[in-house]
């Protein structure tokens, strides 16, 4: 009798130590990853463009710092709630009809605001729109990305895939941050909102140009795994542990998302809309190249050391950056803490999808970023408090700070953790 064929290669995989070990040898990405990258890609540009315009628009039009603020909480209060409906009850429907779905909610954004300029009706748009103000991705559009992904990828190059997912986002984000500022669309006739709201026709444009790139998804997105009870049946208390931790890390972020930073800028050290595109152009640049170092990293001394190693001297230089009374010692801060915070970026999406099942991954997706976005949502109300009392960076003290908390409880937390890898 033949012998059964061996279903190892099939298995996961354990690892010990504090991470996958990434193999050196790198996969082509399949259509339907490059797809997700293409997909990644025009959000971010569009994500760049409004983060850079979105407070002096709202500036420009009549609002105080304190309701700029509160536009900014809504839109990542809103992006929480849908995200954990998703969480919820998404892992049992298709993961390209959900990004679809989002296209079109993305393009209902950009529409409500580019023709509404009251108060009320702005924050209702905010809540329930797709509108991303900070320089990394808190959108609706994550979790299942990152679940679609992963169940294209094998895992000896998820770290890799996840870091050129990044890349493509943050490369593009810096290059609608530069457009923001650019002569010629600062020119555009019409008044101080001009620009804000020529932005959000692009941003509008540019949800049309997603949903024809999805459209073209196919079968290698979803997974064939029935799911058995809830969404996180087998893995429940390790997501929610690193829910809680991510919370802790993205509540001090939440301190200095990029449309609050433009506004500190300006405050602080009276940097025109120019200077601040050039300057969150490179910092998105900076951030890009980095996260191409994270995966042979991770290799050498593991995902959670990567993560924790590499974020600490970042938020300590965030919260320098609060303190110093000179505009290029500021900077200067800035883009050097640019060159390591979003190495920690792909460590952490490889973990996730490590430590779950993939019939689960949609789901820890879910769960480990609406925290993440309820925690966000309620500091940029506070940053615009402060702001208005204050042109001391004291939202970027605070944000390093508790930054720099999470980088420990999750060394002593994850650092000895075994982590698990499925083909």
């Amino acid at each position: 009798m033949a012998p059964r064929p061996s279903r190892e290669r099939a298995r996961p995989r354990v690892a010990a130590g504090p991470g996958i070990r990434p193999e050196p040898a790198a996969a082509r990405p399949t259509p339907d990853a490059r797809r997700l990258l293409a997909g990644r890609a025009l959000r971010g540009f569009a994500d760049g463009l409004v983060s850079v315009l979105l407070a002096g628009y709202l500036t420009g039009i009549g609002f105080t710092p304190v309701q700029v603020g509160a536009i900014v909480t809504a839109t990542l209060l809103g992006s929480a709630a849908l995200t954990i409906v998703l969480g919820l009850g998404g892992h049992r429907l298709e993961r390209r009809r959900v990004l679809l779905g989002a296209c079109l909610l993305m393009l209902a954004t950009g529409v409500g605001f580019t023709g509404i300029t009251a108060f009320w009706p702005l924050v209702a748009v905010a809540v329930l729109g797709t509108l991303n103000p900070s320089a990394g991705d808190v959108s609706v559009f994550l979790p299942t990305e990152q679940a679609a992904l992963a169940q294209t990828t094998a895992a000896p190059d998820r770290t890799r895939m996840f870091a050129w997912y990044n890349v493509a986002g943050n490369f593009a984000g810096a290059l609608g941050a530069l457009a923001s500022g650019a002569p010629w669309f600062l020119a555009q006739v019409g008044g101080a909102s001009s620009p804000g709201r020529l932005g959000f026709v692009v941003y509008s444009a540019i949800a049309v140009a997603t949903l024809a790139v999805y459209r073209g998804l196919g079968s290698s997105v979803e997974t064939d795994r029935a799911v058995v009870g809830g969404p996180l049946a087998r893995s429940r208390r390790l997501v929610v542990q690193l829910a809680a931790l991510f919370s802790l890390d993205s509540f001090g972020g939440g301190f200095v998302v990029q449309s609050l930073l433009v506004l500190w800028l300006y405050r602080r050290f009276e940097l025109s809309p120019s200077a601040t595109a050039g300057i969150f152009f490179a910092t998105s640049i900076l951030g890009a190249l980095s996260q191409l170092l994270s995966p042979p990293l991770a290799a050498r001394i593991g995902l959670v050391r990567t993560m924790v190693y590499t974020h600490i001297p970042a938020n300590l230089l965030l919260a320098t950056a609060g303190l110093v009374p000179s505009a290029p010692v500021a900077v200067a801060c800035l883009l050097v803490r640019a060159a390591f915070s979003q190495m920690d970026v792909p460590p952490r999406q490889a973990l996730v999808m490590a430590l779950v099942p993939p019939e689960e991954r949609a789901a820890a997706a879910s769960v480990t970023n609406v925290p993440r976005s309820l925690a966000a949502a309620l500091p940029p109300l506070f940053t615009g408090l402060m702001l208005d009392r204050s042109v001391v960076g004291w939202p970027l003290v605070c944000g390093g700070l508790l930054k720099v908390a999470y980088d420990l409880l999750l060394l002593a937390r994850f650092r000895t953790v075994a982590t698990r890898a499925e083909d």
